[in-house]
């Protein structure tokens, strides 16, 4: 086979057009025994360089010299010498030919030349291939002769191959409208499985990027892959079609395309076929299948749809996952009651419909050694319930914040962040609550903990608001006691400069609070944490707003009372600053400032 290769290669070097078919034949039956070394000799004899001269001939031999190039190409090494010999250019020109199997042949070398090679997509981009067979994929996707079958998966392969991971040269396909081309090839073509599966491949690849989504939209993409899914009996089938589902469904208008198309349905079905079953591929389908129907939930109108006003049969089936003892479910349960619960209707009715105590006996499974994104899921889905003003005492009746307090020793930050976040919601306007909850030393003292968690801005953040949320909604002078105590006033003096202004604020009257409760015990904390320098720099600075520079005044006037705190007041000369504030453009602001400049007077 050696000897006869090496003649061959000799032969082709010299040859006349006669004898050159013979050499082709003789190549590709080498390169089918062994392609790795013929592919080396091809290369060490300078054959390729003879190959743009064959294929420019355009001869009955054009089809053999571009299926050589193809297989020679399937080698990694042999890609940009391909590049180097010159041959992307007359390759391309090829695609203009009317013959098949030459645009078959052309196709396979193209794409085998362009995988995984830079160099090799650069030159295709530079000859224009990718707009050429972008062109002919389109006017032959209506045809079903199965050797236009074969000629489009080759296509659309050399596509894929031409774009794969590189973002701008999928953006150049999506400007050529390659996307409702490959749609409507679905469409005709859903029995030939290597097309689709193709095609399948290219959605995945393009469904990535954002530009592409809007142009998904525009075509039937939900209908059919729908359609493909409810085919499919195979595992790999349906993790292709998922694959592609996932990032489309990122889109709102496709995530509503996707329910009126009965995606869901099929999700349904794919979660009862696979619950109790323990096999690798079932367990990851059950996966895929809940979280992109938590993912469909996201749509404000795909969600509602499902809701159906509480009576969607989606909507029940889904509350069924919360109470199962399979981990994936209860997980996608809460995070699908979370995701229902984003108005103030679908609340009202879920805590009406006593959705709440599902929740509650969920997480009380999961206080030791629970599953930390079910307790995040079930803790974000109360905390959302517990928005809708008149859910809060219904919740608190039933119990909400005890559960909810046994996560306090959780070191997760995760769980620490929607924790806070719940008791915060819950407490709001709850004077009761925010006074049962601020006289727990247990919980005061971890949210002192948690204020100085550095690592976790928004644990941090959460613990100040709550902290302070307890002071205002309660009004109580045990609730006040219990801060000072536990040590949480410098943390609200440190909040008090926080770069949001809802923190800065809420900080402010908390500590408005802490001193008209109970200034005696809060003076050496207040003077410790430099409140009153902080307040002078809160009305010198420009940018606070006007309802930061009103509280910081009324503040002022909350502390005269305490001598160090005042001497402090004086020694700033915040009579200065105060009185400057009375042209103050915001009304409220001026009228605060004339009143405690009189107060500062009357106590200098």
């Amino acid at each position: 086979m050696a000897d006869n290769l090496s003649e061959a290669l000799k032969t082709l070097k010299l040859s006349s057009a006669d004898s050159v078919e013979g050499c082709l034949d003789c190549l590709l039956k080498a390169l089918a025994h062994n392609n790795v070394e013929t592919s080396g000799k091809i290369q060490e004899m300078g054959v390729l360089a003879m190959m743009p001269a064959l294929l420019s001939a355009q001869n009955s031999c054009t089809p053999k010299v571009a299926n050589i190039i193809a297989e020679v190409a399937k080698n990694e090494f042999m890609r940009s010498p391909c590049v180097e010999a010159g041959l992307i250019p007359p390759l391309v020109q090829l695609l203009n030919s009317k013959d098949q199997e030459i645009l078959l042949q052309t196709g396979r070398a193209l794409g085998n030349i362009c995988y995984d090679s830079h160099e090799g997509r650069s030159a295709v981009d530079a000859a224009g291939g990718a707009q050429i067979v972008a062109e002919h994929i389109k006017s032959l996707a209506e045809s079903t002769d199965p050797a236009t079958g074969k000629l489009l998966t080759v296509f659309c392969g050399m596509l894929m191959n031409y774009s794969n991971d590189n973002d701008s040269l999928q953006a150049q396909l999506i400007i050529m409208g390659v996307i409702p081309t490959l749609v409507r090839l679905l469409g005709v073509h859903s029995q030939n499985t290597a097309l689709t599966e193709m095609c399948l491949i290219a959605f995945g690849n393009l469904a990535e990027l954002e530009s592409s989504k809007e142009q998904f939209a525009s075509t039937n993409i939900a209908e059919e892959l729908v359609r493909l899914f409810r085919k499919q009996v195979e595992h790999e089938k349906k993790e292709m079609i998922f694959e592609v589902l996932a990032p489309l469904a990122e889109n709102d208008v496709i995530k509503l395309q996707l329910v009126d198309a009965g995606l869901v349905e099929c999700l349904l079905e794919v979660v009862a076929q696979t619950v109790d079953s323990d096999r690798d591929e079932d367990v990851a389908q059950l996966k895929t299948s809940s979280d992109l129907m938590v993912l469909l939930l996201l749509g404000d109108e795909s969600m509602q749809k499902l809701f159906e006003g509480g009576k969607g049969s989606v909507f029940q089936r889904v509350l069924s996952w919360v109470p199962s003892n399979n981990h994936q479910l209860q997980l996608a349960g809460a995070l699908a009651i979370a995701n229902f619960a984003r108005n103030d209707g679908n609340c009202i009715h879920m805590v009406d419909t006593g959705i709440v105590q599902k929740l509650l006996e969920l997480l009380d499974r999961h206080v030791e050694e629970g599953n930390v994104t079910v307790q995040h899921a079930a803790l974000s889905a109360l905390r959302n319930l517990a928005i809708p003003v008149v859910n809060k005492s219904k919740m608190l009746l039933a119990g909400v914040s005890d559960v909810v307090l046994k996560f306090l020793k959780s070191e997760m930050p995760p769980v620490q962040f929607k924790l806070l976040g719940t008791l915060r919601m819950l407490i709001d306007t709850q004077a009761d609550a925010a006074e049962q909850l601020g006289t727990n030393t247990k919980l005061v003292e971890r949210l002192v903990e948690w204020c100085e968690a550095k690592d976790h801005a928004g644990v941090m953040g959460e613990s100040n608001r709550l902290l302070s949320a307890l002071i205002r909604h309660s009004k109580s002078k045990d609730v006040v006691r219990t801060v000072i105590q536990g040590g949480g006033v410098k943390h609200l003096v440190i909040m008090a400069t926080s770069e949001h202004m809802i923190m800065q604020n809420e900080a402010l009257v908390a500590l408005g609070l802490i001193a008209a409760l109970d200034l005696d015990c809060a003076e050496k904390d207040f003077v410790a944490a430099n409140l009153v320098q902080v307040l002078h720099r809160l009305l010198t600075d420009e940018h606070s707003a006007p309802e930061i520079k009103y509280n910081s005044m009324i503040l002022i006037c909350s502390i005269m009372g305490s001598e160090p705190l005042h001497k402090e007041v004086q020694s700033l000369a915040f009579i200065d600053v105060v009185s400057g504030l009375r042209s103050h453009e915001n009304k409220t602001v001026a009228h605060q400032a004339s009143l405690t400049e009189q107060r500062l007077t009357a106590q200098s």
